[in-house]
């Protein structure tokens, strides 16, 4: 069987994300693994208790793995919210909006009714859009 392990956001400083996903979102630290044979290679993921899939908290690697430019690139779409998004659930958005907000994470939406449930979004510091909704349930098409 195949399963999603990882997804993997960009980021501008790996211990400033830490920071915001464990101390701000609730998440916990899965792995924080420096190879020195690859240049110091930070592998740093986190995730919620009780789940396996975990996020890959990137930094935006130099040559010669990304050029200059291309770095640029990445940081600006990165700054607009268009390099990926997470989409979170939650059976209570209203009570995990206010829980995170008490936490200090900034809601660039509130908890909103949606076609297809309630949705609200924030961005990390590196301006990652992260989603966060509690799901209607649909009827079967």
């Amino acid at each position: 069987m195949i399963k999603i392990a990882n997804a993997q956001l960009w980021v501008h400083d790996q211990d400033e994300a830490l920071a915001f996903y464990t101390e701000k979102v609730g998440m916990e630290m899965r792995a924080d693994v420096t190879v020195p044979e690859l240049g110091n290679f930070r592998w740093l993921t986190v995730g919620w208790p009780g789940q396996d899939v975990s996020i890959v908290l990137m930094a935006i690697p130099g040559p010669p793995v990304m050029d200059a430019e291309t770095g640029e690139q990445v940081r600006s779409l990165m700054a607009k919210g268009f390099t990926g998004t997470i989409f979170l659930t939650t059976d209570d958005v209203h009570a995990s909006y206010e829980q995170l907000k008490g936490r200090g994470v900034d809601f660039s939406e509130q908890p909103e009714e949606r076609p297809y449930g309630i949705d609200s979004a924030f961005r990390d510091p590196s301006g990652n859009n992260i989603r966060l909704t509690q799901v209607r349930e649909l009827a079967a098409v």
